[in-house]
């Protein structure tokens, strides 16, 4: 289990997002069904932003363009300056389900960005490195079937750690979990932000998980998303989750998504 948490990141290699003035639209039926109208949004270098927004308003269509796997209809998304056009090393999507090889070990699963690239030989010590930063060196000989979901969920983790990516697209990685594994794998997530300095892009939603990781949290709209609020989540790490400060902004993430009538 990983355990230390710094105050800041040591590190600030990851990646500078720029998302300017982007709509998108899907082909549905013969018709176009818009999902994004208008987004603008910056990632600084070795920051922790999620994304807050009611289910299908496009959140993850958001980090699908910003990963390069699909182009966005109007505007432009840039890395460092650069266009992003097509999926690269330096962005590592995680998603919900870890999707592992069962006829892989851990320590294979883990090796398979390095094994497509060619460059295994040279970077076992890598794969080594990414499972002892998740804690699960002791798991590196046994099989998807064998872990519980939270190691499961570590091990994609490490699998796009040994990447050494500039940014972390987490799509809901731990929304399948139960709530205290969830619990853990949250503090866990910070840990591993703030030892490797990568920048992250979270979508989520579970406004208290939003508020505990990030540094910012953005709201969306309903279809098409735009963005409706930003929150500054001005507190250091390690967080208290019952912290005065958490609660107000969570009720005021809640006001912007309707949804506080109840707190």
């Amino acid at each position: 289990m990983v355990t230390t948490v710094q105050a800041t990141p040591a590190v600030r290699k990851g990646a500078q997002i720029a998302v300017q003035q982007v709509s998108h639209w899907f082909e549905q039926k013969g018709s176009a069904l818009q999902v994004l109208d208008g987004v603008d949004l910056t990632v600084a270098p070795g920051e922790f932003v999620a994304l807050l927004g009611p289910s299908g308003c496009g959140k993850s269509t958001l980090l699908r363009l910003v990963a390069g796997l699909e182009p966005a209809t109007t505007g432009q998304l840039t890395q460092d300056g650069a266009p992003i056009t097509r999926p690269d090393p330096s962005r590592i999507v995680v998603f919900q389900d870890p999707t592992l090889f069962p006829w892989r070990t851990v320590w294979d699963n883990v090796a398979l960005g390095p094994q497509a690239r060619g460059l295994l030989k040279d970077q076992r010590a890598r794969v080594d490195a990414a499972l002892k930063l998740v804690g699960l060196s002791d798991f590196a000989a046994s099989f998807p079937h064998q872990l519980s979901g939270g190691m499961a969920q570590r091990v994609a983790l490490a699998r796009a750690l040994v990447n050494d990516p500039q940014l972390l697209v987490l799509d809901e990685p731990l929304g399948k979990l139960d709530s205290l594994t969830r619990i853990a794998m949250q503090s866990e997530l910070v840990a591993l932000w703030q030892r490797a300095g990568f920048s992250a892009l979270l979508v989520t939603h579970d406004v208290e998980e939003a508020l505990f990781l990030a540094q910012r949290v953005i709201v969306l709209s309903d279809r098409p998303a735009r963005i409706t609020a930003e929150l500054k989540v001005d507190l250091p790490y390690p967080r208290q989750r019952g912290h005065q400060r958490l609660a107000e902004l969570r009720h005021e993430a809640l006001r912007h998504l309707g949804l506080d009538a109840t707190w």
